[in-house]
This record gives C-alpha cells, structure tokens and sequence, in this order.
C-alpha cells in the first residue's frame, strides 16, 4: 500500500496548470475523455495553447477529421483549470450535436440559450441567462441578437463554430459579424472551419478580425500587400503559421479509415390521384392572396408545405386540416396568428432552422390589415375541405410501396459487406412517421421498428424508456435529463434489439449511428447542408461498413428530378468517402436560403422547358462558387505548413500513449489511497464498489470503473477526475496532513527495473516537495523535488519522481537535523529560483512573438498610407502625360485643375503619412507596455511536505 505522501503529491500532479508545450499540457482532459483520440487532434488542441498571448487562432483542419473534438479537448482542459466561463456559438442546426457531444465525451455540463430558454431563465429571476455554471452554447443569430448581454460576461473561451459564415465581417454589410465581434473583442476565441478560403482572400483577413484587429492591418495594406499581381503570398503564409493550423485528411491516413457511400436512386410513378392532388395543392400555393397562408410569412409557410406535400398524403392532410380549422376560426373574429409559422413547424417537428430564419425576417409593423371578405373567406374554406378530402382518400401512396422494395435491396446489400440489418429512415414529418411505422408493421416489419423524434411520446418508446431507466438504475448512464436519456434509451434499443428507426430531423443532430449503414432518406430535404448531417450520423469514422443511401425520385415531377440531380452531382452528397466537402457546402452561406431559391423555381416555373432553364441558371451560380479561381492560391497557404507532419503526429501518439497511462495509474492509485476505508478494489479489472458513503452530497454508491479508451458497458458508474467522487479524491489528498515520517520505497517488489532505484537500494535520505505558482501571462504551477542521501550526494527531480513510482510504507515519525533541512531549503531555493528564470525566458519568447506581430501590424498601416500617396503620384504623372497631348484649351485647363487637385491631395498624404506614424506608433508603444506590465511574475511558493527516505 501507499502512503499519504504519494496521495498529496499525486493529487497535485494530476490538477497542477502546465505550460509544458507537449502532451502534458492536455493530459488531464485528454484521461477524462471518452473517445478514441487522433494525434492530430491533439496537435491542434496544443496549438490552441501555444501562445499566453494570442488572442485566438483558427482550425481549419479538413471534413471529417474531428474539429469538435480538437475544440472539445480546450474546453476540457479550461473547463478542469477552472476557467469556465466559456461559450459555444455555431448554426442553430448544430447546437443539440454540442451539446451530446460535450455531454458524452467529455462529461461537461452545457446549456443550450435560445428566445425560449432565455426568457424561461429571465421569467425566473435569472440576472444575465448568459452566467451558468456550465459551457454555453447559442447560435449566430442569437448571439448577435443578445449582443449587449454577451458582451457583459468576461468569457475565459469562445468557439465560433462554422467560422467562415462571418468571414465577411470586415463588410459593413455584415452586421451579424459586426455584432458578435463586437461582443467577443476581448475575449479569448477558438474558430473552426474547414475553408478558412473560398473565394477571396480577404476572407482570411475577416477570419484575422474575428480573432485580433492587430493581426493585419487595413483593408487596404492587406489589398496592397497580398491581392495586388506582385502580392507576397510567402509573407501572408508566414504570418498565417501564428493563428491557423490546418491538418489534411492525405496526412492522417494511417490513423483514419474512411469507408464509402454507395448511392442507389428509387424511382416511383404516382398515381394519377396523387398527381392530381399534387397540381391541385400546387395552383393554391400559387394563388398570391390568401388567408389560409399569412402575407408575412408567404416564403417560408410555402415551403413547408410543399416539404409536406412531397412527403405524404397523411402529412398533407394535417396540415390542411389546421389551416381549414384556423380559417373556420377566422370568421368568429379575424385575428391574425404571429405563432402561426412557429405551430406548422412544431407539428410536424420540421427542422428548427426555419423557425430561425422566421425569427429574423424583418416583419413590415405597419401593415395594413385588409378588412375580412366574409365571402371570400367561406369560398378559401370549401375549396382547402375539397383538398383535404382528396389527400384523406388516399390511404397508401406510391412511394411507400416503393420504401418496401427499397429496404429489401438495402438489407441484401448490408448481408453482402457483413453489416447488421439495420436501416435508419428520415422523414421531414411527425405525421409521415407515424403513417410509416403503420404501414411497414402491416407488411413484414412489425415489432422491428423503433421511432425516433423530438417527443416520443408514444406508448413504444415510453416503454424502451422505462425498460432503459429500470437497466441503469444507479449507474451515470442515467444523466437526469429525459430528454437526453430518451435518446440514449431509443438508440440502445435501435442497436440492440430493433431493424429499422423512423427519424424526423431530430435524429439528424447529436447522434452516433455508426453501427447502421443503410440510410433511406424517405424525404429528401432541398438543404445540403442538412442531408449531410443525416447521412453523417452513421458514415463517420468508426464505422467499419461501407453506407449505403437510398434517395426516392418522383419520375412524374421534373422539378424533384432536377434538384435530386444537383444534390448528386454539384454537391457530392452521396459518394466518396466523405461526402460532400465543407468546401462545397460552405459555398452556401444559408442552407434555407438555398430552399428558398429552389422554392422559388418550384412557384414560378411551370413548363419543363421553365424548369429546366431555373435550374441551369442556379446550378450555373453554384459552379461558380464552387470551382473557385483559388484553388492554387489555397494550396500554397493553407496545406502545406510543415512536411515534417507524419513524424510529428506518430510522436504525439506515442506520448498520449504514455502520458494516459502515467494519469491512470497515478489517480487509480490516489483513489486506493484516499479510499481504502471506504470501498472494496479489484486491480485487476480496474474497478471499486463503494461501500461507505464519503461526507459529500450526491456521491451515489454502487460499483465504480475507472474510464479507459476500451472501456466496456458495464452499468457501473464511469470514474473521472471530473466527477464528483474523483474531485473529492483529489481534494482531501491535497488537503491531507504530512508531518516528517520515514517512508520506505519498496523496490525489491516492483513489477519493473527503474534502475536509477535500483542503485539506491539499502540507502536512506530526505527530500522535499515544493509547489511553486508563477502568475504572468497565465498561470504555471510547479512540482519542484529536492533531495539528498545521507552521504549528502544530491538527488535530482526525475530520480525524486521515479521514487514515487514504488510502492511506499509510512513507519513512524522522524526527525531532521538543521544541517540537512538548510541543505534542503538552500537546494529547494535554487531550483525555485532557476524555474522562475525559465519561465521568464519561456514568456519573453512570447512576449517578443507578440512584439514582432504589433511591428509588422504598424508597418502594415504605414504602408497603405504610402501607397495611397504613391498612387497620387501616379495619377499626376499620367494628367501631365495627358496634358501635353491636350487638343484644345479648353481640354487642357480642365487637365491643370485636375492636376492641382491631386497636388493639393498629394500635399495632404505627405502630411498624414507623419500624422498616421505618429499615431501608429503610439498605439503600438501602448500595446507593447500593456504587454511588458503583463510579464511581471507574481510567485507563490509552498511546502508540501518533507520526509526521510529507505529504499528497500
């Protein structure tokens, strides 16, 4: 057994803040993490940390390699120093996907603020909703929205997720970049994207504002500088390597496998009723004045119903239901509906980004309400009933039946690659679900179906629920949200016991589905972006089968056959290893902008030769962003930074490696230690049971596993360094007393030769632990040992460290003399003091890094100022050149005024040059003093303890 002295010191090694550049710095949120770490994560993880000066950087790491976790990994490691004031701001269609993810692998807590959340928390007392006691996440939209309370929380962190939605930022046209720069200036940012560069350069220059302004300078210096013909691209690499890691899927082929997707298209013919209805609902939606669709909200209640009207007659129907009865309504007293949009949406469970988009149309306030047409309302009332009728006759549509041929076709192509016989439908509709889960239990499926939505409250999934609740109880799969744990207990059931999921869009976010490998998108949504999410819940890596994606295509609508074509072919979004790229999916600014360009073909266009001409146009726009001019110009700033990448990921690797073994035994060891009264061990699978609760509340008794990266299900509690339990570890080993005992260091029994103790087996000695905190740039902590024999040779710190690694035994209280512990303080002294000095080297690299940076951004400023006034000289040179080849007087006075007029401006550039300087390079002083008063150490020095030595 251990002593007391392993347990403070291994506590304080396991929470100590390092500035180590290596692994070591992460090692604590790397151990608390369940998921299989990639080296290159952890390489950008590092980088995010590289600098105490940096306000930020950028990764910009290709699709599919993990950036989540690479942002994950710096949130953890913040969240378990204790800087946890940290935000998460993304698309609003990726913030359940954060939430899961924070949740499942890396245990921190989160919530998600949108209107409804932060009116709840205002509601009850709740000052600023955006100070929680966990990490918060919000979406673009939102932030900027509630940019004055943003900006009022001192945030340690943001992640701006999907960055390059406000590369635009430097626009003044931009005024959702605007206001979340603005409300983020001073605080600490991390960006993701995988195209930091689509288009234009001035892109990497936005992405630069989000992060510092001093990163560059002007608009016009990095025009100049970079975009001209002679522009300095090394030079834009070379200060691109300060804020912007990029690693491509070519470099980590070693440690990524990639399966395929393998598209198969379905074709259907609809009846002619289906057709028929289909015109009919078609020439309503084209009708430009109706109560049945408010004027304010036309676009997107459009949309959705023809998002309804391509899913199912059983959709249809109860969506027109509700518009017959709000139009019946209507008559007693004419009110119009500002939920109107929100309530067809909640219905049928549509995806959340179209109650977004709604939130921000700018809404006319002043208009006019037409008096209410008694008789024109009645007509809109029989002619939706006559509508209504039609879809209600219909009781099973074409494509339905088409579904049945399509799984058979999906499971012998799963039989043939050895997957499960798992299928996951998605359908953009609550109603079209439930009418599926009907029809395929009347035709072979039933009992092999499970649904899944964003309330599951029919009868099947409270009871997988409750079955779920009863298999868990008193283990931490249970995490006390429902709805977290609806999911977890619908997808257990999906992997282990059912065939085939019914999903609405919920489905698309937040969830790991790499045990299926058959999609069917049953509906197929007209945004990229979100068919990328859902085939992306199971084609991701991990999955070891090739995915096959099923699409429907309507072979009596040539408008569907023309936007399944670009899906396919301009998007890429069923093929490859990857799908489509962020390169092609970040061309869009806004995937419900994109539908409503497509909605708009539909509502316009009515003879193929229209549809065709609709199409060809889009598709011709969408070439152009796409197959960008800078493609080159990409390559060379952005993917090839180091070609020393391979060895270096192969060494992260292997330090992780030894890094999570070190943490793993050291707080196994700590744990048995500080609880060996208290729980019964079993080294063998690395597992406890506790037996006697410890004095904190919440700590839940019961059988413990320490987590590992091959952990398996065990319905045992997972044990962290983050949760409670594992907290309360470390803190009472901090806290615990050590007077000066002898302790001996049994190296006769160790499992493996250290042979540094080995050499001082049957010696004795003393030593010292010292912690030492420096405050400059950030906060160092220290673990510094001193040590001496009793033949007064002395031990250095790895030897001290190797010590620890042996099993010790506390015998009896000693003493020292005065002549050892003044050796001792002397020896413990110096070793503060030479780590002081290190540190103050380490910070004045920085601190001159940074210096370097604030020159460069002067210079910058500088120079547009120059070349404004070099531009002058141009322009005067090439008037007088006119001038003398003036052919009348008339032609010629106006030359000289033009002359004098770009003299008297030169005059004005010459002057401002000197003006812009000097206040440039005050600006720059400034910033270079407030980085030097910075630099100052503060420093804390504590004994730990100190003890006598045997090794035996």
């Amino acid at each position: 057994m251990s002593t007391v002295y392993h347990a403070k010191y291994y506590a304080h090694e396991l929470t100590k803040q390092s500035t180590e550049d290596g692994v070591e710095k992460l090692s604590r949120s790397l151990f608390d993490a369940s998921v299989d770490l990639n080296p290159h994560q952890i390489e950008a993880a590092l980088f995010a940390f590289r600098s105490p000066l940096s306000k930020g950087v950028l990764l910009a790491d290709e699709v599919g390699l993990g950036k989540t976790i690479e942002a994950g990994l710096v949130l953890c490691q913040k969240w378990a120093e204790r800087e946890r004031k940290l935000i998460i701001i993304c698309p609003a269609s990726l913030r359940k996907q954060w939430s899961m993810e924070l949740k499942e692998k890396f245990n921190l807590p989160s919530v998600i603020l949108e209107a409804k959340s932060f009116n709840d928390y205002i509601r009850n007392g709740k000052g600023n909703p955006f100070i929680q006691d966990a990490i918060i996440i919000t979406s673009f939209q939102f932030a900027n929205r509630k940019r004055n309370d943003l900006k009022l929380v001192p945030w340690d962190m943001a992640v701006i997720d999907e960055a390059h939605k406000l590369r635009n930022v430097y626009r003044n046209s931009n005024k959702l970049g605007k206001g979340i720069k603005w409300a983020l200036d001073d605080t600490k940012k991390l960006l993701l994207t995988a195209t930091p560069l689509q288009n234009s350069l001035l892109e990497l220059f936005g992405l630069s504002l989000l992060i510092d302004e001093h990163i560059f300078g002007d608009i016009g210096a990095f025009r100049s500088q970079y975009m001209s013909n002679n522009g300095n691209l090394q030079d834009l690499k070379d200060r691109l390597r300060a804020f912007c890691h990029r690693t491509l899927r070519s470099q980590v082929l070693e440690y990524i496998r990639y399966t395929e997707r393998i598209p198969i298209t379905f074709p259907f013919r609809p009846t002619d009723d289906e057709q028929a209805l289909y015109q009919a609902v078609s020439e309503f939606l084209l009708r430009e004045d109706t109560y049945a669709i408010p004027k304010r909200q036309k676009v997107l209640t459009t949309l959705i119903i023809r998002k309804l009207l391509a899913s199912s007659s059983q959709a249809l129907s109860g969506t027109l239901q509700t518009i017959k009865e709000r139009l019946e309504a209507t008559l007693g007293s004419y009110t119009p509906e500002d939920d109107w949009l929100e309530k067809l949406v909640d219905l049928d469970e549509m995806e959340t980004d179209l109650i977004e988009e709604e939130y921000n149309e700018v809404n006319d306030e002043n208009e006019v309400i037409q008096p209410l047409n008694i008789e024109k309302l009645k007509k809109e009332i029989e002619e939706v009933n006559r509508l209504l009728n039609r879809a209600r006759s219909i009781r099973v549509d074409s494509k339905s039946r088409a579904l049945l041929k399509a799984l058979e076709t999906g499971f012998v192509e799963m039989g043939k690659m050895g997957a499960g016989r798992k299928a996951l439908i998605f359908t953009e509709s609550r109603r079209t679900q439930g009418y599926l889960k009907d029809f395929l239990d009347a035709n072979g499926y039933a009992g092999k179906i499970v649904l899944f939505n964003g309330t599951n409250t029919d009868e099947h999934s409270k009871r997988i629920y409750k079955n779920w609740i009863e298999k868990n109880q008193n283990s931490s799969r249970i995490s006390g949200s429902k709805t977290a744990d609806m999911r977890a207990a619908l997808i257990e059931y999906f992997r282990d016991s059912s065939e085939i999921m019914i999903a609405t869009e919920s489905a698309a976010e937040g969830v790991n589905l790499q045990f299926c490998s058959l999609v069917i998108n049953y509906d197929l949504p007209w945004n990229p972006q979100r068919i990328e999410q859902r085939i992306g819940r199971c084609h991701r890596y991990g999955q070891k089968h090739d995915v096959v994606v099923i699409n429907f295509l309507n072979e009596r609508n040539e408008a569907d056959r023309r936007v399944y074509e670009l899906l396919k072919e301009k998007f890429n979004l069923f093929t490859g290893v990857l799908g489509a790229s962020d390169e092609v999916l970040g061309s869009i600014e806004s995937g419900v902008d994109f539908e409503k360009r497509i909605l708009s073909i539909y509502q316009r266009c009515r003879t193929p030769e229209e549809i065709e001409n609709a199409f060809k146009e889009l598709q011709n726009e969408l070439e152009q962003q796409i197959q960008s001019r800078l493609d080159d110009t990409r390559k060379a700033l952005l993917e090839h930074f180091d070609m020393d990448v391979h060895s270096r990921l192969k060494i992260h690797l292997e330090d992780t490696k030894y890094h999570l073994d070190r943490v793993g035994k050291m707080f196994w060891s700590l744990t048995k230690i500080m609880l060996k009264e208290k729980a019964k061990f079993n080294d063998d699978d690395l597992t406890f049971t506790l037996v006697k609760e410890p004095p904190i509340s919440n700590i839940p008794m019961g059988k413990y596993e320490l987590i590992s990266k091959d952990k398996k299900e065990t319905g045992a509690h997972l044990y962290r360094l983050s949760d409670p339990l594992g907290e309360y570890v470390i803190n009472s080993a901090k806290s615990i007393p050590t007077h000066l005992s002898e302790v001996q260091f049994d190296i006769t029994n160790h499992p493996v030769r250290i042979s540094v103790i080995e050499s001082l087996k049957g010696k004795s000695g003393f030593l010292t632990l010292t912690k030492l905190s420096i405050d400059s740039y950030g906060k160092e902590e220290y673990l510094l040992f001193n040590g001496v024999t009793d033949d007064n040779k002395t031990m250095d710190q790895e030897t001290c460290e190797k010590l620890f690694q042996c099993v010790g035994h506390e015998n009896k209280q000693t003493n020292c003399s005065s002549d050892k512990l003044l050796t001792l303080k002397k020896d413990a002294n110096r070793h503060v003091e030479a780590t002081i000095s290190k540190s103050l080297e380490i910070n004045n690299k920085f601190f001159h890094e940074e210096r370097e940076r604030l020159e460069k951004w002067a210079d910058d400023l500088v120079l547009a100022s120059e070349k404004e006034l070099n531009d002058t000289k141009v322009k005067i040179k090439e008037a007088k050149r006119q001038a003398r080849l003036a052919k009348s007087t008339e032609e010629q006075h106006q030359i000289q005024k033009h002359i004098k007029d770009l003299e008297r401006l030169q005059r004005r550039q010459r002057q401002r040059i000197f003006d812009v300087e000097d206040e440039i390079m005050d600006k720059r002083d400034d910033l270079i003093d407030e980085l030097e008063k910075k630099m100052v150490q503060k420093t804390e020095q504590e004994e730990l303890f100190t003890l006598r030595w045997t090794v035996v």
